[in-house]
């Protein structure tokens, strides 16, 4: 994302507040409540921006705003209730503190709601979106098959006891306790599974018995399989669960933890005891399967078990619209009724924020982020490699502290996790990197192009690894002059070329020795003698 700057703001002041701007005085404060519905709005009409600090009326003018004084914090508040990833910008105006808040749009066929409305702006208020809105977002998903009706199934198809699990789910995560007194029927008619008497597919898929399953929809069903390798061959273990996912959600839970060990390490006096197969990320795969695997096509989900990852295969591939690179910023169910009941009893979020909890919580165990390489366009695969990677950094994350990380968003400790594994930054990661500078959690070295980023000194302190820090980061600029100016005293008599400097640094690149041979001559320490490629450098106490 472009980063707001002085000149951007006056840019804004003699723009029209329509569809993807909003100016707020705000001179003292102004209330999040607010702020999280004028965001839910601009996110349900295609994304925009917020600006405190900005009168919103003509001639508009910067007053600057005392609102917010921990944006991060109010960032990190904005994400949780609405599921979407806010951004923000502190500028420093001359005549004052503009606070920018960056909304992106809503993902396709689904509207952004604070709590439980779904906000829309009508001229100069903030309204909830009407019906037939709300209709024609919902549609643009395309059609929902779990939401058809499916002949010949009555509420003898359905397994009781795995309605009144979701019935005490609900319950538990609206705390409307009126539910308890609805009959199974109405029970299901308010969570829009049976509609008007008629069953739909989503109550069989997530309800129904083994036996109606067989009959009606056989390929609804989850295969488990424990095997110690990936040689071809029989499973260790194997099981099959065709029946409603409410029959079977625990239990295959409880099966795969039955081979779940766990890694230590010892870290001072301290011993870390890590799950090898982390709950919350193992749910929330089996979730992912169930809301988006193609239910018109034969195959089965198949959830295959390894001692240290886990492979989770649904058959269809992506939902239109989603690819491996996008996949934590949309989300478009692909079987939309499925989705709004696990959403109901808070089995998931309708965000798709289950699928950033998996990569945050695999970073913050120091393992691989989940891998979805082998995806096609006939099935979704996704393996979790849940080996413990580098155990210092566990404790690292513990000394960051939960505080810090708990104003984290997803991109963040995506870069959080470039950096340490030392891979290339992709660009659009790179507006967040100035923040966590300042948190001390990374630290840069280099200049312009050549800039790069590594973990702060305390890490490398913490695992008593101070010598790799210094080769990583390099000397300082100071010592790398220092290096250069005792090459060309040492060489005085003959002089020096820029070729045998080079190689007195040989990390950094020939611009980067050009800018420091500049400074040297800049300071009065060396000069030059020749042009271009003939060139030499003298040390000053050599001059004449």
């Amino acid at each position: 994302m472009e980063r707001m700057t002085i000149e951007k703001v006056n840019e804004m002041l003699s723009a029209e507040e329509g569809e993807n701007l909003e100016f707020k005085e705000a001179k003292n404060r102004f209330h999040f409540e607010k702020l999280a519905k004028y965001c839910a709005a601009l996110a349900n009409e295609g994304g925009g921006k917020i600006a405190l600090g900005i009168t919103d009326e003509r001639p508009r003018k910067v007053v600057g705003s005392l609102a917010f004084n921990q944006p991060e914090r109010t960032r990190s508040g904005l994400i949780e209730q609405l599921h979407i990833n806010v951004d923000f910008d502190v500028v420093n105006h001359p005549n004052g503190r503009v606070l920018v808040f960056s909304v992106p749009s809503r993902p396709i066929g689904n509207p952004v709601k604070y709590k439980g409305i779904y906000w829309e702006r009508q001229v100069d208020s903030l309204e909830p979106m009407s019906e037939s809105k709300l209709r024609s977002i919902f549609a643009e998903s395309g059609h929902d098959f779990s939401a058809d009706i499916c002949p010949c199934v009555d509420m003898n198809d359905l397994d009781s006891e795995a309605i009144e699990d979701f019935r005490n789910r609900w319950i538990k995560k609206s705390e409307n306790h009126n539910l308890a007194n609805l009959s199974r029927e109405q029970l299901l008619e308010d969570a829009e599974v049976m509609v008007d008497g008629d069953l739909t597919y989503a109550a069989l898929i997530l309800f129904g018995t083994r036996k109606s399953l067989g009959k009606h929809l056989s390929q609804a069903e989850v295969v488990f399989e424990y095997r110690t390798s990936d040689v071809s061959g029989p499973a260790q273990k194997r099981k099959e669960f065709r029946q409603g996912f409410f029959c079977f959600y625990d239990e295959l839970w409880e099966i795969i933890n039955l081979r779940n060990d766990v890694q230590h390490f010892q870290s001072g006096l301290f011993v870390w005891d890590v799950p090898t197969f982390d709950e919350r990320v193992v749910r929330e795969a089996l979730l992912n399967a169930i809301s988006h695997r193609n239910y018109q096509l034969a195959g089965s989900v198949f959830v295959r078990q390894y001692p240290r990852h886990l492979v989770v295969e649904s058959p269809g591939g992506f939902p239109t619209g989603i690819t491996e690179q996008n996949i934590l910023d949309r989300q478009q169910p692909r079987n939309r009724r499925v989705a709004e009941v696990l959403a109901k009893c808070g089995l998931i979020e309708r965000s798709g924020q289950g699928m950033n909890l998996m990569f945050e919580r695999s970073i913050k165990e120091s393992k691989q982020t989940p891998d979805f390489s082998n995806t096609d366009r006939h099935q979704v695969v996704l393996t979790l490699d849940c080996e413990v990677r580098d155990p210092r950094f566990l404790d690292f994350l513990e000394k960051v502290g939960k505080e810090t990380l708990d104003q984290f968003s997803t991109h963040d400790f995506l870069l959080l996790d470039y950096v340490h594994r030392e891979q290339n930054i992709p660009d659009g990661f790179r507006h967040r990197l100035e923040e966590l500078v300042n948190k001390g959690i990374i630290e840069s070295y280099g200049r312009g192009r050549g800039v790069k980023y590594i973990l702060s000194r305390r890490y490398y302190k913490m695992v008593g690894e101070k010598g790799t820090y210094t080769r990583k980061k390099g000397l300082d600029r100071e010592t790398n002059k220092t290096l250069l100016e005792k090459h060309i005293q040492e060489n005085e008599k003959n002089g020096s070329r820029l070729r045998d400097l080079r190689q007195v640094l040989p990390a950094l690149s020939m611009s980067q020795v050009q800018k420091l041979i500049a400074e040297l001559k800049k300071e009065g320490r060396i000069y030059k003698t020749g042009k271009t490629k003939g060139a030499l450098w003298y040390p000053k106490n050599n001059a004449y």
